[in-house]
């Protein structure tokens, strides 16, 4: 992989630091994606979460069962239709995770250079010299030496909350470890991790096929996050037994890279996936710290430069405690907008912590302050280069349709569209204005029923950098016969004004099917 230079606007004004940021229905074209769970699961505090820039809501299967999950998930519909803003739904599957199990749910305390057994046996009670694991495979996968990372819900990186251990010794199904860190182990269950081996479980389970073919089936999730995947065939299985179960051949599949394995193998699963997570929880222990970050920047590269939106964790764990990010976090989480991020997801910060909503707009305030300063001159004409010559004819126009924006200063690019293709398109170029992305349905049969498609196409525009979708009035068709359908678009030009990013005399891009002919217009508004 070759990584990407930043990519940053120069100079940047010294004075212009002081000035304070102004107020936009956008809080920034970066997406935020929020894990939903303990502190962030009531219709109130789900609510804030929305009108602090939360578009996609992620359900975590790690822990909780279905019907804990169905509760929240029905106070978001509520939130949603409380605060009228779209949010898409991703269910995240477990995988072959390790868990360690603490039925008893007290602390575990662990003292460092003492000796632990991790053992398959589930009956047993966790503590500090012993700890039952949901595996029986571990002694037959390691070895002596071998490095074991334990933590709650996701490695936090605090020494205080996550044990880092080293295999001593295997007897039989148990193996014996010694423990280089003193740490307190809370709560029910514990992510365990071990570095560069591979465990020997499928990465779609049967629980997670359980989950999807009941709970995802029941609420027609938007975003599957593949957990784990470490091959192209780790998402072509996941797609093909989507495709069973009805309207969820519909939904997109995120691959989740976590490893050695699935870095190794990203240019292939880059290929299949609808998109990528890249899990710096699990892949920042199995590469070198200095490491990490080179990955980051060559494989948002790869998925900028494919179309695929790029998706980045672990960014503000501090603020699960606390009511400000560190330094360092605010500062990573504005190298991933300048890298070239579509979305920022949320975790244990949203799941758990203390400050859902703060969380969210804080990280929304960042990523519009690093948006301002990214050199989209730069990147289009990488963007165009890569994409090489002859370009197709939607690459040509949606390409096209990003310059003249820019050009003309326009204040928002409109795009029609019914597979959401075109508009993820022009997302791809990364237009330094909104691009509203109206979907058109359209009605299908299956001879049985009639039904309207776009639903699906609306929400998932939710993960897309720059891309806000709205869905259309079915009665007004995507496609104009002669041009002068301006129905449709004084529609999508009212809900511009309604939120304040279209004005008087502003200057609109808008990029439309008309006949067999793809247009791309330039319009300018009276008073």
């Amino acid at each position: 992989m070759q990584s990407s230079p930043l990519i940053l606007e120069e100079p940047i004004r010294m004075a212009s630091i002081l000035e304070p940021s102004k107020p936009s229905f956008f809080p920034g074209m970066t997406k935020i994606v929020g894990t939903l769970g303990q502190k962030s699961r009531s219709v109130d505090v789900i609510s804030q979460c929305l009108e602090a820039g939360m578009s996609v809501a992620r359900f975590d299967f790690s822990w909780g069962d279905p019907e804990y999950h169905q509760e929240t998930l029905e106070n978001l519909r509520a939130a949603i239709k409380r605060t009228r803003k779209l949010c898409a739904v991703m269910l995240d599957t477990v995988g072959p995770e390790l868990q360690v199990v603490n039925k008893t749910e007290h602390p575990i305390s662990l003292q460092a250079d003492t000796l632990v057994v991790l053992t398959p046996d589930q009956n047993k009670e966790a503590g500090s010299n012993l700890l039952p694991l949901n595996f029986n495979g571990l002694s037959k996968a390691v070895k002596k030496g071998d490095t074991i990372f334990i933590g709650q819900y996701l490695f936090t990186g605090s020494e205080t909350t996550s044990v880092w251990l080293e295999v001593s010794e295997v007897n039989g199904d148990d193996v014996t470890c010694v423990i280089k860190n003193s740490a307190t182990l809370a709560g029910s269950l514990y992510t365990l991790h071990v570095s560069q081996i591979r465990i020997d479980l499928p990465t779609l389970t049967n629980k997670d096929k359980e989950v999807i073919s009941t709970w995802g089936v029941q609420n027609n999730i938007d975003f599957l996050s593949l957990s784990f995947t470490r091959h192209a065939e780790d998402v072509r299985h996941a797609r093909e037994f989507l495709s069973k179960l009805g309207d969820l051949k519909q939904t997109q599949i995120f691959a989740k890279i976590e490893n050695i394995e699935g870095l190794t193998h990203f240019d292939e699963i880059l290929r299949e996936a609808d998109g990528i997570i890249l899990s710096r929880g699990n892949l920042g222990i199995d590469l070198p710290p200095e490491k990490v970050f080179l990955f980051q920047k060559a494989a948002i590269y790869k998925c900028n430069m494919a179309g695929k939106p790029a998706v980045v964790t672990r960014v503000v764990d501090t603020m699960t405690d606390n009511l400000r990010p560190t330094r360092a976090e605010a500062t990573d989480v504005a190298n991933a907008v300048l890298d070239g991020s579509d979305a920022i997801v949320l975790g244990a910060e949203t799941l758990r912590g203390l400050y859902p909503v703060d969380t969210i707009s804080t990280v929304g305030k960042i990523c519009a302050e690093a948006e301002k300063v990214y050199n989209q001159d730069i990147y289009f004409k990488k963007a165009v280069k890569f994409v090489g010559e002859p370009m197709t004819h939607l690459e040509s126009i949606t390409s096209s349709a990003v310059r003249a924006a820019i050009k003309v200063k326009a204040s928002v690019i409109i795009c029609f569209t019914s597979s959401g293709r075109a508009a993820r398109l022009i997302a791809k170029y990364r237009p330094t204005m909104p691009v509203i992305s109206v979907v058109i349905p359209q009605l299908k049969t299956n001879q049985l029923r009639w039904t309207f498609t776009g639903a699906f196409e609306a929400r998932q525009s939710l993960i897309v950098r720059g891309l806000f979708p709205m869905l259309a009035d079915p009665r007004h068709p995507a496609e104009s016969k002669s041009g002068t359908n301006e129905s449709i678009l004084k529609v999508a030009l009212d809900h511009g004004k309604a939120f304040g990013i279209i004005k008087p005399h502003d200057r609109v891009v808008v990029c439309q099917k008309v006949g067999d002919s793809s247009v791309v217009k330039i319009i300018e508004l009276d008073d």
